[in-house]
């Protein structure tokens, strides 16, 4: 198994097997920039804004820290980029041994201190991930932490790439996320997972990434099962033999958000040829700001964000996965693949 860590912003950009190349993550179909080297009046390919120096070097799955959204208007005006410092912050990345990595980042904005210890072990198809956030600060923090897994093409293909979750109750954005005429999912709407209210009145099975229309965008929000210890998301491709996903604790990250853009946006850098899955695990539902996510408090009688102590520290571990087979696990299987192979 071979995996490929990012300076800048500190993303894991690659999980690849050995003997194949295919990459499960999302590589954006545009150019990248270091984010330190990012500039707004230089490089207009990335749009304007407070998601610019995000997207130029975005890549795979990228850390959402402290908050899980875009900024408020004075946060931005203070330097805070969509989702967090995390993201766009050069990371500290040095070998511990020849299995196991070692990725610091220092957010001076946030006021906060995360590392990352990636592990893999001889033979086995999992890598482990070991996530410490500490606060610097005096005073507690209500932050938003979600693990962005974005997967992409040639792995994700709409309509023919199945994704399987232990989710239940589940709820579509309830604001403008798509652009005008690309929308697909009532807006709002509270389902019980796969099954989401069509626009036009039809149920949606979101196992499967949209193929039913040539554009659209969309995000819904899913709770975990409560009755599993352990909370996960499985890909597979069938044309490839290729399951990918990820496994965590359901009490660390009870969420899972879906974001899927199918070549709706059409401003730069996306210019409408993006395909791309976000399966978004974390401790909020919604995209949104520090200021909504605390004044909705909780969603299905779950929090929607956690608290960080003055000085704490908060471990968690999580893992993914990627294996090659003829076969799609049963439920069993997987779950057991996930923390074991």
């Amino acid at each position: 198994m071979g995996v490929t860590v990012l300076v800048g912003g500190g993303h894991i950009a690659e999980i690849t097997l050995k003997g194949t190349d295919v990459n499960p993550l999302w590589a954006p179909p545009w150019p990248s920039v270091e984010p330190r080297d990012y500039d707004p009046r230089i490089h207009t390919e990335y749009g304007t804004g407070p998601e610019g120096r995000l997207l130029a070097g975005i890549m795979g799955h990228n850390l959402c820290l402290d908050i899980f959204g875009p900024p408020s208007e004075e946060e931005a005006a203070a330097g805070l980029t969509v989702h967090g410092e995390a993201s766009v912050v050069d990371w500290e990345i040095a070998p511990v041994t020849t299995m196991e990595l070692r990725a610091v980042a220092e957010l001076p904005l946030a006021g906060m201190r995360v590392e990352r210890r990636l592990l893999l072990a001889p033979g086995v198809t999992t890598l482990v991930i070991v996530e410490t956030i500490e606060n610097l600060a005096a005073e507690d923090r209500a932050v938003g932490w979600t693990q962005h897994v974005t997967l992409g093409p040639p792995f994700l293909v709409p309509g023919r790439t199945a994704f399987f979750s232990l989710a239940t109750r589940s709820k579509v954005f309830e604001g403008d996320f798509a652009p005008a005429g690309k929308e697909r999912l009532k807006r709002g709407a509270e389902f019980d997972w796969p099954w989401c209210p069509g626009i036009d009145g039809r149920l949606v099975d979101l196992q499967f990434a949209a193929d039913d229309v040539p554009f659209s965008a969309a995000y819904t929000a899913h709770l975990m099962d409560a009755k599993h210890e352990q909370a996960s998301f499985i890909a597979y491709n069938s044309d490839l033999k290729l399951l990918f996903g990820y496994a965590w604790p359901r009490a660390d990250f009870p969420w899972l958000g879906i974001w899927e853009e199918n070549r709706a946006r059409e401003h730069p850098p996306w210019n409408g040829r993006t395909i791309a899955r976000g399966m978004e695990f974390g401790v909020s539902p919604m995209p949104e700001t520090r200021r909504q996510m605390i004044e909705r408090g909780t969603m299905f009688e779950t929090p929607c964000y956690r608290r960080i102590p003055a000085g704490g520290r908060v471990t968690v571990t999580y893992c993914a996965f990627l294996h090659q087979g003829e076969k799609l696990p049963t439920e069993v299987t997987w779950k057991q693949l996930a923390w074991t192979s």
